[in-house]
């Protein structure tokens, strides 16, 4: 079974930087894509920013310049810095990751993590 765990969240004030931290493990043969996507109360889930395996990245308009995704492919993990962060960040953040086993391709979140910009 494949599981992300993320880490990292917590309250920070409007201006500041705060960085998340997403694990896969379990049994897989590969992992492409990773990415988060945040939920903030009363609206869908969107995408934050993803990154492939050969570290190409995609961001949403509103965090551009602000913050930045990486990966580390050996270790199974995706990060997220952000910085500058306004009270329009505050969500609840959630990895995600496309995983291969044997021929067939999965899509797994993580539970989340609450991230609070206020002062």
């Amino acid at each position: 079974q494949v599981q992300l765990v993320e880490s990292g969240g917590g309250l920070v004030q409007p201006g500041g930087s705060l960085s998340l931290s997403c694990a896969a493990s379990g049994s897989f043969d590969s992992i492409y894509t990773m990415g988060w996507y945040r939920q903030a109360p009363g609206k869908q889930r969107d995408l934050v920013a993803r990154i492939t395996t050969d570290g190409t990245t995609n961001y949403a308009d509103s965090v551009k310049g602000r913050f930045t995704i990486s990966r580390d492919n050996d270790k199974n993990t995706v990060d997220l810095q952000k910085n500058r962060l306004s009270a329009e960040d505050t969500a609840v953040y959630c990895c995600n990751a496309q995983i291969r086993i044997r021929s067939t391709f999965y899509v797994r979140w993580g539970q989340g993590t609450q991230v609070t910009v206020s002062t």
